[in-house]
């Protein structure tokens, strides 16, 4: 035979070594060309046993992205996304991006009385017999008003306000720590953070400039000259709010202040009443609401009686039973000085003092 075993019967055709194989091997297909194939042709025994079609169609493969690859690509995503917002939208405005707290306008005011300060042995007396008979004591004296929301703040945003407004007011004038010189840290953390330089500025260095007098933020005694005469005080006033713009809440107080006071140390004594008037001018942003502090924009304090010739700045110094006022005025006023107050000094009127 001319062909060898498992050759054609005629051979290899055209004496090719691989016959006609050769022409076929372009279109040879690999396991993974197979496998991706959209029809399946069954098998023999599949055929003969289900009576199927020749073929039947596969699944198609899924293609794209893999599930991991997938994930990663919506995690990524919700992360720019809450980027995004947060810079947009974040309650918290940055130092930078928030208007700089103005520095508090004080005036202190010294109120000289005629005659004699009236006294005597016991503080109701004198009480019901002054002008602060009708008055609450203590905290009472310093009630909240209806708190109805504005234009642009909740009934509860300017409930926070006023209450605030009034922890202020309390622990400034009716603290006995604090009326005795003591420690005033009670009222520094009302404060927005912005303002604690100059308040701290003003304990440090106190002066009589208008910015910098300790009993503009607080009512407080000079220690070494009067103390209280039991731990009745009386107060009445006043509060209002409003929005000074759409982002600011602003609250005015206006309170009197009457104090039964006795020389430091001496329990036998006789006792005499001390007036203070405190106008103060609160201003609240909403990180002040959030954070329940506030800015004190102004203050305005009369008190009395004092001594004009005396520095009221840093402690006031009352005159007390049976004292009178000593000779001459405030300290000088230099009108060259732009950063400078007026010296300003008052009369008591007999009215405000008790009946004898």
């Amino acid at each position: 035979m001319a062909g060898g075993l498992g050759d054609p019967p005629g051979g290899t055709p055209e004496g090719a070594p691989g016959g006609g194989e050769d022409e076929y091997r372009s279109v040879v297909f690999d396991e993974s060309f197979v496998r991706a194939a959209r029809i399946q042709e069954f098998s023999a025994q599949e055929r003969i046993a289900d009576h199927a079609p020749a073929v039947r169609r596969r699944p198609p493969l899924r293609r794209g992205l893999s599930r991991q690859v997938l994930f990663l690509f919506v995690l990524i995503t919700l992360a720019f996304g809450t980027a995004v917002y947060m810079g947009v939208r974040h309650p918290y405005q940055s130092p930078a991006a928030r208007p700089a707290s103005e520095q508090v306008r004080m005036t202190v005011v010294p109120l000289a009385p005629r005659a004699k300060v009236p006294g005597a042995g016991d503080a109701a007396y004198l009480y019901a017999h002054s002008p602060a008979a009708p008055f609450a004591a203590g905290a009472e004296g310093v009630p909240l008003p209806g708190a109805r929301r504005t234009a642009h703040f909740s009934d509860d945003q300017v409930l926070n306000a006023l209450t605030t407004a009034k922890n202020y007011i309390v622990r400034s004038a009716l603290d006995p720590e604090v009326l005795g010189g003591g420690d005033v840290r009670s009222v520094r953390v009302l404060l927005d953070p912005e303002q604690l330089g100059q308040f701290d500025e003003s304990f440090a260095h106190p002066a009589a400039d208008g910015r910098h007098a300790p009993t503009g933020w607080l009512v407080r005694f000079d220690p070494s000259r009067a103390e209280l005469a039991g731990d009745e005080i009386r107060a009445r006033g006043s509060m209002t709010v409003g929005e000074s713009d759409a982002s600011t809440l602003e609250v005015t107080a206006d309170h009197i202040f009457v104090y039964a006071l006795r020389p430091a140390g001496d329990a036998r004594a006789e006792v005499s009443l001390f007036t203070v008037r405190r106008e103060l001018q609160f201003r609240f942003d909403r990180d002040d609401l959030r954070l329940h502090q506030t800015q004190l924009v102004a203050s305005s304090v009369q008190a009395g009686p004092l001594s004009c010739a005396e520095d009221s700045a840093n402690h006031l110094r009352p005159l007390l039973a049976g004292q009178t006022a000593k000779a001459g005025g405030p300290a000088g006023t230099d009108p060259y000085r732009t950063d400078g107050t007026a010296a300003v000094c008052g009369t008591l009127a007999q009215a405000a003092q008790p009946a004898g």
